[in-house]
């Protein structure tokens, strides 16, 4: 069997770059159209809402007067602990939408 270098079955070097160059600006508009879009995780109804971004930054709390009861600091604490993992949970299922498709043209690169 004799060895004649290269990548073998005639695969052409600059369309494997100007493939990695594609998805690299797939992902880069990927990861725009992330921070960009916001999801809001709530608990307790519309007691408490939390306002994230696609990449897991926060942007934003607020919190119902009905939520606040000096007397259940430990109830207000629950809820904003759900909100916080409702907005994360949505958060990670944006970002796993956004960039497992852009992962999936890689043809099995990785």
């Amino acid at each position: 069997m004799a060895y004649h270098g290269g990548f073998g079955g005639g695969m052409n070097m600059n369309a494997l770059m100007n493939q990695a160059k594609k998805m690299q600006e797939q992902m880069m508009k990927a990861q725009e159209e992330l921070e960009q879009t916001e999801v809001v995780g709530k608990a307790g109804g519309e007691m408490v809402t939390v306002v994230m971004n696609g990449k897991g930054e926060f942007k934003s709390i607020k919190l119902n007067k009905s939520a606040v009861d000096p007397d259940d600091v430990e109830m207000l604490e629950d809820l904003i602990l759900v909100a916080v993992k409702d907005a994360s949970a949505k958060a990670e299922e944006l970002k796993n939408s956004k960039m497992g498709g852009n992962l999936g043209g890689m043809g099995g690169l990785f």
